[in-house]
C-alpha cells in the first residue's frame, strides 16, 4: 500500500455537497504499525478507492485498536483525500467544513472488518492495485536530466 499522504498528489476530483456521496469504495490496503512501544497498541492506516468517471477518489485515515476487537479512527478530522467538496456557491469547502461529509463516507465503509483482517494477518493487507496515473501532455512532460 502506498503511504496515505500520496493521496494529496492524486488529481483532484470535484463533487458538489448536494450530490450523493459515493458509497462503493474498494479497499485499497491497510497497513499495521505500532505507535506506542510501551503499550504496543496496534495502529495503522487504511485506504479506500472509488473509481469514478472523473478519475479515482481516494480516502485514507489513521486508526488505533482501543481494546481487543475494537478499532476506531485516530482523528476523525484527519481524513486524507483528493476529493474536493464544493459548497452551494461552488466554493471548495475547507477541511473543517468537509469533515462531516468525509466521515459519512468512512462510517458507511466496512473498514473495521478490513482492519481486523490485517491485524489477524499481522501486517500489510492490500486488495486493489493503485490507480493508474494519467500521462502528462507532451508539452507538459518533464525534461529528462542528463546523467
Amino acid at each position: 500500500m502506498p503511504p496515505a499522504w500520496t493521496l494529496r498528489a492524486w488529481p483532484p476530483v470535484y463533487r458538489a455537497v448536494g450530490q450523493p456521496l459515493p458509497r462503493h469504495f474498494e479497499h485499497h490496503g491497510t497497513h499495521v504499525f505500532c505507535t506506542d512501544a510501551h503499550a504496543r497498541a496496534p495502529a495503522g492506516q487504511t485506504m479506500w478507492v472509488w473509481p469514478c468517471d472523473d478519475g479515482h477518489v481516494g480516502v485514507a485515515w489513521d486508526w488505533v485498536q482501543v481494546s481487543r476487537g475494537v478499532v476506531a479512527m485516530l482523528d476523525p478530522m484527519a481524513v486524507l483525500t483528493n476529493l474536493k467538496l464544493l459548497g452551494d456557491a461552488g466554493e471548495v469547502l475547507t477541511a473543517w467544513q468537509a469533515a462531516r461529509h468525509l466521515n459519512a463516507i468512512v462510517v458507511a465503509l466496512p473498514w473495521q472488518r478490513e482492519v481486523h483482517r490485517a491485524l489477524e494477518g499481522g501486517g500489510d493487507r492490500a486488495a486493489v492495485p493503485a490507480p493508474r496515473r494519467r500521462a502528462l501532455p507532451a508539452a507538459a512532460a518533464p525534461v529528462p536530466t542528463p546523467r
